[in-house]
């Protein structure tokens, strides 16, 4: 099987290893990967922030960037879920309907398909530390994953998964959210922080990179003993191709 691979503007900017972790991932698991170098952005930061227009002219480029693909893959839940649900509102019965729909059945978030598509459930990781784990609102209530980086993350040796209470919380990123509410913003990732804190873990691991910068940013001011990771870069540790 060979698979496109979409990585976000936020990881291709912001956190890169990351989307090396999810190809040196996926080819663990036997999947070829594909990567278009004329791919940019999904649309959905204009489209939260009420661009629609610009987001359209984004979404019909992202939609040629990755026409004809038999699976896009990507680290990010919220944006494979601004494909799955908003789309519509911007292509359905439009010249682009049936490539967006394609799209739309065709796009995954990582962890989604490694357990639901090629049923992997541990990739040979290894990573001796405690960790829990945030669901973004993005991941949790646009995707609707739950239990795939779970089932993932209890594979991998020596780690050891301890929720924290109110796990789907939001941590107060929220994209521009965070810039515009900047305290409300604030005290939501001391809330969620705190909760973290509370199981004894060092780590804090998530599906969406965003919400991970957000709380590293809390932490970080505070000189908290505590650490945010992607959940492909948990997958990665511990074994070489």
């Amino acid at each position: 099987m060979v698979v496109d691979i979409f990585i976000p503007c936020f990881i291709d900017q912001a956190y890169p290893e990351t989307g090396f972790n999810m190809v040196k991932v996926l080819e663990k698991a036997g999947v070829g990967v594909r990567y278009n170098k004329n791919q940019t952005c999904c649309g959905q930061i204009a489209f939260n922030s009420g661009f629609w227009d610009h987001a359209k002219a984004m979404g019909e480029k992202f939609i040629r960037d990755f026409k004809d693909c038999q699976y896009v893959v990507t680290p990010s839940a919220s944006c494979a879920g601004m494909v799955r649900n908003y789309y519509d509102e911007m292509f359905y019965n439009s010249a682009l309907h049936n490539e967006y729909r394609l799209l739309k059945k065709n796009i995954y978030e990582v962890s989604d398909f490694l357990v639901n598509v090629l049923n992997v459930k541990d990739v040979g990781a290894t990573f001796k530390h405690k960790v829990t784990f945030h669901d973004s609102c993005a991941a949790l209530r646009e995707y609707g994953l739950k239990d795939e980086s779970r089932t993932l993350l209890r594979h991998v040796r020596g780690l050891e998964l301890i929720e924290m209470k109110e796990t789907n919380t939001c941590c107060g990123f929220g994209g521009t959210f965070s810039v515009k509410h900047e305290p409300i913003s604030t005290a939501m990732a001391e809330y969620k922080v705190n909760r973290a804190l509370e199981t004894g873990a060092e780590f804090i691991i998530s599906t969406d990179s965003s919400c991970l910068m957000h709380q590293q940013g809390y932490i970080d001011q505070k000189n908290l003993s505590l650490k945010t990771a992607h959940l492909v870069d948990i997958l990665a540790s511990g074994w070489e191709l």
